[in-house]
């Protein structure tokens, strides 16, 4: 067969067939008379075996070493195939984020175009410093896209850099606290815990929605950081979670002061007063773990939190009784006198010694 048929059979152009000629990658078996290139059928064979190599992305030399090396052996290059196609999903991937954003920034000239791109090269800054001042200037021209605060602030490890990053996002308008949402079912543990203490930061009621779903879902790291938002923005739904922060002692004095918020509602400080006392009841309970729920109704109004010190304070742990004895002595104090309204003696230091 010659060169122009081989073409047309084959899709490969009589000029790429010269030069895998030149490379040694198909030598025609033959010439005719007159000199033109013949092709067996062996020929063809191999360039449709080339054409199929190439379609992996092999280089032809690599091609050349699959089909002339006895030695060789495909898995190693199809796993480097397999690397350097993964690098290259990536990159592109990478860039096609990069443009979207740019994009969704609206930019109305080049020079929008260079600013949103410094911002977003100084958010992936290895310096704090050079993270936290974009965050902070995002928005002053050219707002930086909300998915790009929102990636930063689910990779930062610097405490003062997210805080400016919540800034940004609080300013960022209405997509923020859904994407943080999303993050909640992220595999990685850290990036679960980022989105849920991001979402504790902003205000609104979609937010305090996603913290109620985070609330009851299998991560304990982030029900703890939900009911501690939840608490101080007076969802009672908190209390039992609360309520367990205090008993395993994590976090143990921020429950205690979210359930107080909590209790500024009569029935609400009720209800934390009994699941606080049936907490103190169970036999499971350990030492410690009473001592700081007897601790925790300090900040519990009402007759239930009274009743409950009352009897506490003939409890037959020395530590929760003389506890309750404190505590109930401090809510027969005048407040005035706590409050430093009326000269006299310091009212604590008194409590203490009658303990």
């Amino acid at each position: 067969m010659l060169i122009g048929e081989v073409a047309r059979r084959s899709g490969v152009s009589a000029r790429m067939l010269r030069h895998y000629e030149s490379l040694g990658l198909v030598r025609p078996s033959g010439r005719t008379g007159s000199g033109y290139r013949e092709y067996s059928g062996q020929d063809i064979r191999r360039i449709f075996h080339i054409e199929s190599l190439r379609s992996l992305g092999l280089s032809l030399r690599e091609i050349g070493r699959a089909l002339d090396d006895p030695g060789f052996t495909p898995s190693e290059l199809v796993g480097d195939l397999i690397h350097r196609t993964r690098e290259r999903v990536a990159a592109e991937t990478e860039l096609l984020t990069r443009l979207s954003r740019i994009d969704a920034a609206d930019p109305a000239g080049w020079e929008d175009v260079l600013q949103v791109v410094a911002l977003l090269q100084a958010l992936g800054s290895k310096s704090p410093g050079a993270r936290q001042r974009a965050a902070l200037s995002s928005g002053e021209e050219v707002p930086v896209p909300v998915e790009a605060l929102v990636e930063a602030v689910l990779s930062e490890p610097d405490p003062i850099v997210a805080g400016a990053l919540w800034w940004a996002l609080a300013r960022s308008g209405d997509r923020g606290p859904a994407l943080l949402a999303e993050a909640l079912g992220s595999p990685a543990p850290a990036v679960r815990e980022r989105a849920v203490r991001s979402l504790a930061e902003l205000p609104g009621d979609e937010v305090t929605g996603h913290l109620r779903h985070a609330l009851a879902g299998p991560d304990a790291a982030v029900r703890r950081c939900a009911a501690l938002a939840l608490g101080t923005r007076g969802v009672a739904e908190a209390v039992p979670e609360l309520v367990d922060m205090i008993v395993a002692g994590r976090n143990d004095t921020d429950a205690a002061d979210a359930l107080s918020v909590l209790a500024a509602d009569p029935a609400t400080a009720d209800r934390i007063a009994g699941a606080l006392v049936g907490r103190l009841a169970r036999a499971t309970t350990g030492a410690k773990a009473r001592g700081r729920l007897t601790q925790a109704l300090a900040g519990i109004p009402g007759t239930e939190a009274s009743h409950a010190l009352e009897a506490l304070a003939q409890d037959e742990d020395r530590a929760v009784a003389l506890t309750a004895v404190y505590l109930r002595r401090l809510r027969a104090w005048p407040t005035s006198l706590l409050r430093g309204g009326v000269r006299g003696p310091d009212p604590v230091r008194t409590l203490e010694r009658w303990v």
